[in-house]
């Protein structure tokens, strides 16, 4: 069995073929999915998707309700209490997609910060898994999410693609690392192909961040450039490749790490 922890399946791309797509997973050994809330709105969709497909799909679909930082400067005045109504719902597992990325600064970095530490806080108070976004604010990202290390059950660092410093740095506050396609990727993702063994075997999570990053090892290469839960397998492999362990391990292993970050 494979648990992929980010599939952002709310997007457009896959308005066409939603039903197709989650049967192609579970042909490939993909039995749960975790879909990205990114703002109330997409993390409201993400529920009504777990709720509409419950019947067809059972125990298939789950979801995480947060606020992406690229959406922090459109929060309403009420986004806090809609995020927990959403968290009442059983299909949502975690707070998140939320941290902070001065990479584009879609959205101002104060107000970034702002929303980034009212999701830590209400993580804390529910008692409920972080699932993080990062890119290139790692040092105050981790520094507002350090007090809160023993009081969150799980912390997911989501597409992890940071340097060795960084990882360590996470996996000293017991983190789960999430990888991606990005390690199949010949040159972007060389850095953590070097670095991927250290990731301990009990914080290791796979994703595909779908309809994102779609892995380049795919052979044949597939006509559109849309990524799907379906190429999990690809990441698993890519893995197996670099450490040595044998892909069922890998698949095993990560679906309990899953299971228990996300009470799945």
């Amino acid at each position: 069995m494979l648990i992929d922890i980010g599939v952002n399946l709310t997007n457009k791309r896959f308005d066409k073929d939603r039903d197709e797509l989650i049967l192609r997973a579970k042909n490939q050994g993909v039995e749960k999915l975790l879909i990205t809330g990114t703002n109330v709105y997409e993390s409201q969709q993400a529920l009504a998707l777990c709720q509409h497909y419950q019947q067809k799909f059972p125990n298939t679909l789950f979801s995480t309700a947060g606020v992406h930082p690229h959406d922090a400067d459109g929060v309403g005045d009420d986004y806090l209490e809609q995020l927990i109504q959403l968290t009442k719902q059983p299909h949502v597992k975690a707070i998140g997609e939320c941290g902070l990325d001065f990479n584009r600064n879609f959205s101002a970095p104060e107000q970034q910060l702002k929303v980034f530490k009212v999701q830590i806080s209400l993580a804390a108070d529910l008692n409920m898994p972080l699932f993080l976004h990062q890119r290139d604010a790692f040092s105050p990202w981790f520094a507002e999410l350090k007090p809160f290390i023993s009081r969150i059950p799980a912390m997911v660092a989501h597409c992890f693609t940071g340097n060795k410093a960084e990882l360590e740095q996470c996996i000293s506050a017991n983190m789960y690392i999430g990888i991606t396609g990005w390690l199949c990727d010949e040159r972007r993702g060389k850095e953590l192909q070097e670095i991927i063994q250290l990731i301990p075997f009990n914080r290791l999570l796979i994703e595909t961040d779908a309809p994102y990053l779609t892995p380049r090892t795919i052979r044949p290469r597939p006509k559109s450039s849309r990524n799907e839960p379906s190429y999990l397998p690809y990441i698993v492999q890519k893995i197996a490749d670099i450490t040595t362990i044998d892909a069922n391990e890998i698949a095993y292993q990560t679906s309990i790490n899953a299971d228990k970050a996300f009470n799945l």
